[in-house]
Order: C-alpha cells, then structure tokens, then sequence
C-alpha cells in the first residue's frame, strides 16, 4: 500500500528515474428531479492518498480551452457541468441540473438548478453563475482560444462571438435564481448530450475574474494557460491543490453536496513510458494507472492485478492534409488507405479484441454503415494507384507523438513506424516528425504548418454521431484541409434532424461519403484499459471516461 506521507514527490521522482456500459441517444428531454444532498454528520474520513498513473501530462486545467484526455481527467474531479452521462444507459442524467425541459421545438432548454451548492472558493452556485460561463465561452477572443479547434464550444456550437452569423449559440438568461434557459439558433439534436461534455463544466466566476481566464500570461508543461488555467475552481468532490509537470494533487471537498468518497487525497501522477508505469504498481507505488499496453497486459494479469476494459468508444485514425498540393489528388489518398495493414496494427499494437474500421462513427451509433466496407489492404493496389497518380516522389512530413500513450494510441511510435513501412513499400518517400507530446504534438496538428500525415485518434465524448463527425471535418480545419462543401452541408444538416430513420440515414451517408473521398484513414476503434491494484475495490469505469474517483471503493483496511 503506497506510503501516506509524501506520496507525490517519491513516486515522481521514481517516475524520472526509470524514465462499460450501453450508449443511447437520448430523446428525452426532463430529468427526474433529484434533492441536494444534506452531507450527514459523521467523524472525519480516516485519511486515504490514491496515487494514479497516467500517461502523459496534462496541458491544463481550464476545460474550456483544453481537449486531451489527460486535462479532462483532472478536471472531471474538480469541475461539473449541469448534466452529467448515466453509468448504466449512457444518457444525460442530473448533475447541478436536476430537472430539463426542451422548448420551442428544440430552440432552447430551460434547466432548473441544483440548489445550496458552492463552488470551492465560497462563492454560490446559481443561474447567474452559469450564464456567466456560457458567455465567457461564446466571447473567447482569438488571442485565448487560438483559431478555436481545441475548443469544443466551436466543435459544439460552430462559431464565438466574433462570428455570430456561423454561431449556433443564441444565449442564456437568468430566469430566476435557479432557473436558467439556454437559447440556440437552430435545433442541435444531440445538445443535452454535448452538455455532458468536460469542456461545459462550470467555474466559479469569482475565480475567473480573479484568474484572468481569458489571459494566457502563464505556461504548464510547455503550454500557454491563464493563472485560472493552473488553478481552477468547481463544484466537484476534489479541489485543485497543486500542479507541476509530472504530478497534481487534489483533495476531497469537505462541502461536497453529493457523495464524498473515501479517498481524501488524490494524485495524478506522469509516467510516460508503459514499464516505469508497470513497475510502479507492482512495488506499490501506484493504486492503478491508465493506460495498459498490450506490452504490459499479459505481465499485469500474471502478476494478479486487476486489468479492466473499457467498451471501445473511440477512433484511430491516419490524418492526411489536403492543403499539401499531393494529398489533393484523390489517388494518392486512395493509395495511402491501400497501403495501410490495419489487420496487423490492431494485433501487434493494441489488446486483443480491438476491431479494425473503415468509419470514423463506432457501429454502436445510428450512422454506422454495414454496407461501407472501406479501401482494403492490398500493397500492389496501392502502387498501381500511386503510379496512375500525380505523385511524383515529393517527400512528406509524417507527424507522429511520442513519449505519450492515450487511449486511442497506447505506443505511438510502433504504430506509425508500422504504417511508414508500409506506406515507404507503396512507393511513398516518408520524412518522419517525431513530436513529444507534451512539447505541444496536438497544437502542430492543429494548426497550419508542414504536416502531409499526422497519427491522432479522437476519444468518444456522448453518444450521438455528431460528436464523431462533427469536430474532425470541418470547413476551417488545419489539420485535414479539406474542401469539401456538400460533406460540410451533410454534417450541418444531419446534426439538427430529429432523431429517427431520416437521421440515422443522412449520417449513413455521411460515413459512405468520407469512406469514397478519404479525407482520412479510420484503422481501429481502440480497446482501453486500466490496471488497478488489489487495493481497489471497484472503479467508475467508463467508455467515455466519464471516470470521478469520488467514486472509487477501496477495499477496507485491516486493523
């Protein structure tokens, strides 16, 4: 069992040294109506350190203006939003929203509020209080938000208020001091769902103002953040207590309005390579750690810990940009998807189980298209459309992470060594970009620069087909460039239909159309795992991650 006293700095410094659930759309639109919970009179919880390991550092912790697993999984603790994912049917359950209505045929939803909650610094949770944060998001200048991709208020609602003629995002006024509407401009089927999201939890707007939100004059592991962004304050179950490269820790809220837990101190802690975390958490340094490669799996369920799987509700994928004047031929694409062994890759590089996929929406979703089978593997077909091409040997940039593992990409560098083979075997002339994660890998990507190919995987955040589709091919992305108006139109229409045949068939087609143009290369939906130790009693585990540790039940302590 990991030492109570000075966890954190021991396991970190060893970290230097060794260097599920059914998912359906929901339709309806009122939540049954849930009390605050009156925290009982009790002694104090007897003190309980939990040390996690994960795979790489977060790059902040504003949910507004991040979007890696890692910044999500230490904000899910801290911060919530008004709805919250139900663990068993995967729909939109209270959070500090207890009840819902839709109106006007989807137009706007009014939410009534969870009352005699405050957030960590004292400050009241209230309508005014959540229409502070639904402003703030809508008017985020370019200067805090970049050009907005990694921000899903633009994945969600398309524009911020320097474009409001793009902006779905109408407003959100105060109806009384726990009643709350939200207005858009036109239906989004999918928005009590997208409420879900970690990006939409909601921040004390007392720490806002006096963190400067929306000035990045701060970094965190090579990141720009605001002084908010290295502090945020929430409603959840743990409040934010210290952060720095390689390890936060975070603390139980005594004044929790819901369920407290049993762990009162909390930390995350990096290991960036897949053995240092293994041999951490067989010598007790760790309680558990995310996530488990296919290197480790067999070694940790020999050696008796607990390995569980998560349903796989996210989307490998090889991206390919158009802007490079050679990846606008639709041959070359086609010659690249060729190329690609995806059979071998899901085998060699991710658990066993993992399911190759020629779309980018999981068959759990309405979308999903039986009758789009893809462009197969086959090396000489991929030469033969190579040469009827335009390519004529240019060299391309392959961006590529490492010293990472996500979810969706447990060993990076074995994948797209992989696929470089294959595509080298094709005839292409592949200059490999090796990129640290944490030296800003997702922001290269992002944004407009060399890159001809790019490995990247996109992680399921609500059920609905949208939240695959939608984010990933856009009119403005810099990391597919792609000129594609009819799929952009598809996509714009498809996420306002009601749900229904007429919708699940237009984002069939959608998956049929970027199957035929290959503005990417879908390979795998990816098999998650994480290994806990015989400590833990049982774990919030979750397909999209949807993973607080208050909680977590630890097996009780013999005396």
């Amino acid at each position: 069992m990991p030492s109570t006293t000075g966890p954190l700095q021991r396991v970190a410094r060893r970290a230097l040294t060794l260097a599920a659930v059914v998912l359906l759309a929901a339709t309806g639109c009122t939540g049954a109506p849930q009390p605050a919970i009156d925290p009982p009179a009790s002694s104090p919880p007897v003190p309980a350190v939990f040390n996690f390991g994960t795979g790489s550092d977060p790059s902040g912790f504003d949910p507004a203006l991040v979007s890696d697993t890692e910044s999500f999984r230490v904000t899910r603790q801290i911060l919530e939003g008004l709805l919250t994912i139900d663990p068993v049917t995967g729909t939109p359950a209270p959070s500090l929203a207890t009840e819902w209505q839709e109106l006007d045929n989807g137009l706007s939803y009014s939410f009534t509020l969870r009352p005699d909650v405050t957030f960590h610094d004292g400050t009241a949770f209230d309508a005014q209080a959540v229409c502070t944060n639904f402003e703030r998001w809508y008017a985020l200048g370019e200067a805090t938000r970049g050009d907005g991709s990694l921000a899903m208020f633009k994945q969600v609602f398309r524009a911020f208020s320097d474009d409001p003629e793009n902006s779905i995002y109408q407003g959100c006024s105060v109806q009384a001091p726990l009643a709350v509407t939200i207005s858009l401009k036109t239906r989004l089927t999918g928005f009590l769902q997208a409420l879900t999201l970690p990006a939409f939890a909601i921040s004390s707007p007392t720490a806002l103002e006096a963190g400067t939100a929306n000035v990045s004059d701060s970094t965190f592991a090579g990141a720009k953040v605001s002084k908010y962004g290295l502090h945020p304050v929430g409603t959840g179950p743990f409040t934010f207590t210290t952060a720095e490269p390689g390890a936060v820790t975070m603390k139980a809220y005594p004044r929790y309005w819901g369920e407290k837990g049993e762990i009162t101190t909390l930390n995350f802690i990096t290991f960036e390579q897949p053995e240092t975390r293994f041999a951490a958490l067989q010598d007790g340094s760790l309680d558990g750690f995310d996530p488990v490669t296919p290197g480790n799996f067999d070694k940790l369920i020999k050696s008796g810990q607990q390995v569980l799987q998560r349903d796989p509700f996210s989307v490998m994928y090889l991206g390919i940009n158009q802007k490079n004047p050679v990846l606008a031929d639709q041959k070359v694409r086609e010659a690249i998807a060729a190329a690609i062994d995806k059979s071998a890759i899901a085998a060699n590089h991710f658990i066993a189980g993992t399911a190759t996929t020629a779309q980018f929406i999981p068959p759990k979703l309405s979308g999903f298209n039986n009758a789009v089978e893809g462009i197969a593997y086959d090396p000489a077909k991929a030469k033969e459309l190579l040469a009827d091409s335009s390519y004529q040997g240019q060299a391309l940039e392959f961006y590529y992470p490492t010293n990472a593992a996500r979810t969706y990409l447990p060993s990076p560098e074995k994948v797209y060594a992989q696929i470089a083979a294959g595509l080298t075997a094709a005839g292409f002339n592949i200059k490999p970009v090796p990129i640290p994660w944490n030296e800003g890998y997702v922001n290269a990507v992002k944004a407009d620069g060399g890159h001809a190919l790019s490995l990247l995987g996109w992680n399921g955040s609500y059920a609905d087909p949208d939240n695959f589709v939608g984010p990933l091919f856009t009119a403005d992305s810099a990391e597919l460039g792609m000129n594609d108006p009819q799929l952009f139109s598809k996509i714009t229409r498809a996420r306002g239909m009601p749900n229904g045949p007429d919708r699940v068939q237009a984002y069939e087609s959608i998956s049929k159309q970027l199957a035929a143009t290959v503005p990417a290369v879908p390979i795998a939906f990816p098999i998650s795992a994480i290994a806990l130790s015989d400590r833990v009693a049982s774990y919030p585990l979750s397909p999209v991650l949807n993973e607080v540790f208050n909680q977590v039940k630890l097996v009780p302590r013999k005396d």
